[in-house]
């Protein structure tokens, strides 16, 4: 059994824990005792979380555990020099460390980002950076693997890592099996963006939210305007004044931000051809895809991947 230590500074965000569901329903699954959940602190006892809760925790300087993560705060603060010497005693002994959100400023005041990728909510990664110079922040991942260091974006996408340190420990069927039941998109890759560009069109209307939702799970279908405007029950006219209204963009636009963020992840998992994301993302061929990635990254495809592949070495 592996020992998951959760440690949770005062006025720690409460979402930060979110990542203990993954774990426990992880055993549930197993139907077996794969991880046992401990929340820590420095000095044990209640300790509140931002919204004033008390939530009751282990001494962190007393803990023997496989794994240590450190959630966040709203805002990061400086830590106490003890919590700071305690998560620097503890990273001598455990497997891997972690950090969800902003926890990766405790991190950094322990000492544990020098010559390390690490990431962090995108709103406070140039602060991160510019604190720990050492490090090498990169502000548009999910979560990152850097030897036994992971860390990962804001606090939702700490239910990712948690993923992703199941998929490591017992395999991605479990993995697979618990986001299902966590109702989420089975782990995210590290590597995928923090941006999504549906949240960036932020309709406003449940019309056209239907018909970008329709767009996203029909990438490999030509999605013309009346495709889009049939899903949201309006005219092909009313759905494009109604769409460019709420997003600023046309369809056809929205529709290639959709595709180039899908083929992204893609290309960045390595494990598909170029011939073949074209073809799932809806790009038809390799050419159409090359010059949609060249208008939003400035970048080709290829060196995405070659990128990605860098980074996993």
């Amino acid at each position: 059994m592996l020992t998951i230590g959760f440690v949770t500074p005062p006025g720690f965000q409460i979402m930060g824990l979110a990542a203990v569901s993954a774990f426990e329903l992880a055993n549930a699954t197993a139907d077996q005792a794969l991880y046992d959940i401990r929340i820590l602190s420095e000095n044990g006892g209640a300790v509140a979380n931002s919204l004033g809760i008390p939530m009751e925790t282990r001494v962190l300087s007393r803990a023997k555990v496989d794994t240590l993560i450190v959630t966040g705060l709203l805002q990061p603060v400086a830590s106490s020099p003890q919590l700071i010497r305690q998560i620097r005693n503890a990273a001598r002994s455990v497997r891997r460390i972690a950090s969800v959100c902003t926890g990766a400023f405790i991190l950094g005041e322990a000492g544990l980002l020098d010559s390390r990728r690490v990431t962090t909510h995108w709103f406070h990664a140039r602060t991160l950076q510019a604190q720990f110079p050492g490090a090498f922040v990169e502000d548009d991942r999910i979560f990152i693997i850097d030897g036994p260091l992971w860390t990962s974006a804001g606090m939702s996408a700490g239910i990712d890592l948690a993923l992703g340190m199941i998929e490591k420990d017992f395999g991605a069927e479990l993995a697979r099996a618990v986001a299902q039941k966590l109702v989420v998109y089975h782990r995210r890759g590290g590597g995928q963006s923090q941006h999504s560009a549906l949240l960036e069109l932020d309709a406003k209307s449940d019309r056209i939210q239907s018909a970008l939702n329709y767009a996203r799970s029909h990438l490999n279908s030509t999605l013309s305007v009346e495709e889009l405007a049939d899903a949201a029950h309006l005219s092909p006219r009313q759905f494009s004044r109604a769409f460019r209204a709420e997003t600023g963009q046309s369809p056809a636009k929205a529709v290639e931000h959709l595709r180039v963020e899908a083929a992204r992840v893609m290309i960045e998992q390595g494990r598909h051809s170029m011939s073949e994301v074209a073809v799932e993302t809806g790009f038809a061929d390799i050419e159409r895809m090359r010059r949609a990635f060249l208008r939003a990254f400035g970048q080709p495809p290829q060196v995405l991947r070659r990128n990605a592949r860098q980074a996993a070495a």
